[in-house]
Parts: C-alpha cells; sequence; structure tokens
C-alpha cells in the first residue's frame, strides 16, 4: 500500500525546507522584537489592531512578538526595519544550564523546536551567535546519546514518558532508533524476510556515483 503522505525532512543549519511540516511549524514560532519604524498596514497581521481600520499601522518603537518568517522577511541590517530579542532559552543563563547538563532541560516544554528555531537565530545580526551556536551543538551532543539508548532499550513498551522532554528533532531520533531496533528483532525472530541496505548508505552510494560521472 503507497503513503498518503512522505515526510520531508527538515532543512539544514539556517535554511528551511518549505516542504516540511516540522519547518513551517517552526517558523511560526514567534521572537520578541522591536519596530525601529514605523510599519504601515501590519498592526491586524500581528494582532495588534483591526483590520482596514486607520490604526493598522505598528508605530516606531513598538514591541512585538512576530513569527520567525516575518521577522526574516522584515530583517534588515542596513534600514533597521526591525530589531529582534533573544528567547530566553538562548540567552546566556540558559545557555550556563545547558552547559552544566543538557539532559535536565526540558527541551519540548520550553520550545519543541530547539535546533531549528535557534539555527534560524543565526540569520540576525546578534554579536551572541557564536555562543548560541556552540551550545545548539553542544546539548545535541550532550543529550544525543541518552537519546539512543533509550531508544534501543524501550521495546515493544510505552515510551510516551521518555520522548515527553525531547524537541521534535530528538524526537525523530528516537523513532529512528525505536525502528532500528524493531526491524533488527523482527529479522532475529525470522519475520523478515531479508536484510535491507539502509537508506543513508543508498543516498550515499548515489552521490558518490554521481560525483564519479561528473
Amino acid at each position: 500500500m503507497s503513503e498518503a503522505y512522505f515526510p520531508v525532512g527538515p532543512g539544514l543549519g539556517p535554511e528551511e525546507n518549505f516542504l516540511s511540516l516540522d519547518d513551517i511549524l517552526m517558523s511560526q514560532e514567534k521572537l520578541p522584537g522591536r519596530a525601529e519604524s514605523s510599519l504601515p498596514r501590519l498592526a491586524f497581521a500581528l494582532g495588534q489592531g483591526a483590520a482596514g481600520g486607520s490604526g493598522d499601522s505598528i508605530p516606531e518603537g513598538s514591541k512585538l512578538e512576530i513569527p520567525m518568517w516575518l521577522a526574516k522577511g522584515l530583517h534588515d541590517s542596513k534600514r533597521r526595519i526591525i530589531s529582534v530579542e533573544l528567547p530566553k532559552i538562548y540567552k546566556e543563563a540558559w545557555r550556563t544550564v545547558f552547559s552544566a547538563d543538557a539532559n535536565v532541560v526540558d527541551l519540548h516544554k520550553m520550545g519543541p523546536y530547539y535546533y531549528s528555531f535557534g539555527s534560524q537565530l543565526l540569520n540576525f545580526d546578534n554579536p551572541e551567535n557564536p555562543e548560541i551556536a556552540q551550545t545548539i551543538l553542544q546539548t545535541f551532543i550532550s543529550r544525543f546519546r541518552r537519546i539512543m539508548d533509550s531508544s534501543q532499550n524501550a521495546y515493544n513498551e510505552d515510551t510516551s514518558m521518555l520522548v515527553a522532554r525531547l524537541d521534535e528533532l530528538e524526537r525523530a531520533l528516537f523513532r529512528a532508533g525505536q525502528k532500528g531496533l524493531n526491524d533488527f528483532q523482527c529479522w532475529e525472530k525470522g519475520q523478515a524476510s531479508q536484510i535491507t541496505v539502509s537508506s543513508l548508505v543508498q543516498n550515499y552510494g548515489k552521490r558518490k556515483f554521481t560525483d564519479m560521472d561528473s
């Protein structure tokens, strides 16, 4: 039976994949910001005015809650249309918590798209960008092993508690680990007709042959 929907993976780093449902949902997450100039016809879109009214402009200096996709569109370092602030989980205080023990943080509660949203923040000219990027990377490294260990030691069990504190990327990794475990158990019991090549290996082979042809 063919699947009705083939999942599309999110983009990598500061780039988005607009065919990915995860990236679409992530881009709706809001950033705190400030209008550095008057923004006409945007008050209603940002929930700050009535549609078509005379007060449909956002005055300079107004504090804003801007969806990531709109903040990226309005951000211009030369024209200074808007400025954005760091969400608290990416500020220095929380970076200190992550460096101490990233495994204690409930990432899903703090932001279900911690890694991808944080990567998008690097599009903005913030002097703390190097520290943010380093914290995101180290957080992923610190939590990765525990996530994969959990996925490999929960066969035919309720995993809702195991994934409750994970962000969406981590949940995808957990599901991949679970699928690998289930496939191996089926093969070990003789319930699988053959061992199939990993999609990662197949994609690597295709890229290798493409490079050789070019």
